[in-house]
């Protein structure tokens, strides 16, 4: 009962307060990530091949970019706490206005916006979370914050698959447009948000990170974390369609089931990160998701992907908290909601747009199957290049 109400104390870890952030985190995801159950529909009824298919994502991720670039300026005006709220209902409203278009282009500038507001959100978002929740309490408050994309990616599939029996693929996406155009007013009325302003960028800021070098490492790390876990994401339902032959609603209902293991681990990786520091974490769970995407492209059969899938997410899930944990503790808070815009710009930018795209167009010529072996080689390979600088940092300060 004292730790409990430890964790809930105003100074120290208020989960009201986060819990209400994380919901708007959640519907802010499940707008990216709803497109990849669909896919196998979309690309059927507009006659796209992978490549194409892949390549939706991409327009998602640069308007992020955009959008995470742009953060400083609308936060700078409207306070963390209203552009959070703002990054919510034109988020829906995009939704809406991609179900309604009728050409592939209208679409692709519907997924531009959609990533566009998705990006104002996390710099506000993370400067929230940090003022909220006490310094030594960082890496429960962001492994908590982190429920939000893992919840997503779980219940997006079977969203997706539920809505599906009802309506189209453009009416289910105008039922999750006008539910999240609905929940930022429940956060605006009841929700706490910092009310601090966000710094409006500024070529001195934007200096200040870009030489530093652990930006360019931190940046390499969520390229990683984004391509294995977003990047992945947006393509599993066409691997497992296309290339192992399961049906499009089980292979939805596998791939939201599994992301269930990286809930559980989650709240672990927090308390980890808290015991042993986020550089041993981050070593420790960026070399399982290495070897578990090289082991879900190199091992043949249904059954062993399928539990592959599993110990995948489950590790993917672990390297958002270590890696918001890190770039908290490098950066100070001047520089803090920078920082989160550039890194994000550019791990999101290939992780989660460049990747998809580049795996359907191997898909055309090999298979998704070699992409992920590939992807996963890649990834053990590079993880002494960013965790030996990161290791000589001083990160207690």
């Amino acid at each position: 009962m004292a730790f409990s109400r430890s964790l809930s104390s105003s100074n120290s870890l208020p989960l009201l307060a986060i819990f209400l952030l994380t919901l708007l985190f959640y519907l802010n995801f499940v707008s990216r990530v709803i497109m990849a159950p669909l896919l196998p529909v979309v690309e059927s009824e507009l006659g796209l091949g992978h490549g194409q298919a892949g390549s939706l994502f991409f327009y998602m991720a640069f308007g992020y970019g955009v959008g995470l670039l742009g953060s400083g300026v609308v936060s700078h005006f409207l306070t963390h706490r209203l552009t959070v709220t703002f990054a919510g209902l034109l988020g829906g409203l995009s939704l809406v206005l991609i179900s309604r278009s009728s050409s592939i282009g209208a679409i692709h500038t519907g997924l531009f916006f959609i990533g566009f507001f998705a990006g104002l959100y996390l710099p506000s978002g993370i400067a929230t979370l940090t003022e909220l929740a006490s310094r030594q309490n960082w890496g429960k408050a962001m492994a908590i914050h982190e429920l939000a994309p893992n919840m997503a990616f779980i219940t997006a599939p079977l969203l997706a698959e539920f809505l599906l029996r009802f309506f189209s693929w453009r009416d289910s996406l105008s039922v999750l447009g006008g539910w999240m155009i609905g929940m930022p007013f429940f956060f605006l009325l009841f929700g706490k948000g910092s009310r601090k302003r966000g710094e409006a960028p500024r070529f001195q800021l934007f200096r200040e990170v870009l030489i530093n070098r652990s930006c360019w490492v931190m940046v390499l790390f969520f390229m990683i974390a984004i391509g294995a876990s977003m990047g992945a994401y947006a393509v599993m339902p066409l691997f497992l369609v296309s290339e192992l032959g399961l049906e499009r609603p089980w292979a939805n209902t596998l791939i939201g089931l599994s992301r269930s293991f990286g809930i559980i681990l989650l709240f672990v990786s927090g308390v980890l990160i808290d015991r042993i520091g986020p550089i041993r974490a981050l070593t420790a769970f960026m070399t399982a998701t290495g070897l578990f995407t090289l082991l879900l492209g190199a091992v043949p059969g249904a059954v062993p992907v399928s539990l592959l899938v599993f110990l995948q997410a489950a590790s993917v899930a672990c390297l958002f908290p270590t890696g918001f944990t890190l770039v908290s503790l490098i950066f100070p808070e001047r520089l803090r909601g920078t920082a989160v815009s550039l890194v994000i710009f550019m791990g999101f930018l290939f992780g989660g747009g460049i990747l998809p795209s580049a795996l359907g167009h191997w898909a055309e010529v090999f298979s998704f199957s070699s992409g992920f072996a590939l992807f996963g080689i890649a990834t053990l390979v590079l993880l002494p290049f960013f965790r030996r600088p990161i290791s000589r940092l001083d990160l207690s300060g």
